[in-house]
């Protein structure tokens, strides 16, 4: 490989810097050419995003908390607390992953 002049090869101790921008450009031709759905992108560390602000996002990815869950977070903290019994009736009550509350999780 010679050492000629190429724009399309990276300058001296840039390799890193080089491959990370043929990397994005690259994400960005392919989302264009093969979009994809917002749904078939979720997994348990990837959520889908939604109008409302999650937790995770705001301590693990580092957003700023929107006002809305500022005041939801309030609420919650001024909540009166639940008793054992009040825990174990919402338990039994609810049907888990598989919404039998026959067989409670």
């Amino acid at each position: 490989m010679s050492n000629s002049s190429n724009s399309e090869s990276p300058k001296d101790g840039d390799f890193a810097a080089w491959v990370e921008e043929k990397t994005e450009a690259l994400k960005f031709q392919l989302g264009e050419k093969f979009p994809v759905s917002p749904t078939e992108l979720h997994s348990p560390s990837l959520h889908v995003e939604t109008t409302q602000q999650k937790l995770e996002e705001v301590l693990l990815e580092h957003e700023e908390p929107s006002d809305a869950f500022l005041e939801e977070l309030q609420a919650l903290k001024e909540a009166p607390q639940l008793s054992d019994e009040d825990l174990t009736r919402q338990a039994l009550e609810a049907g888990g992953a598989d919404g039998d509350n026959t067989t409670p999780e």
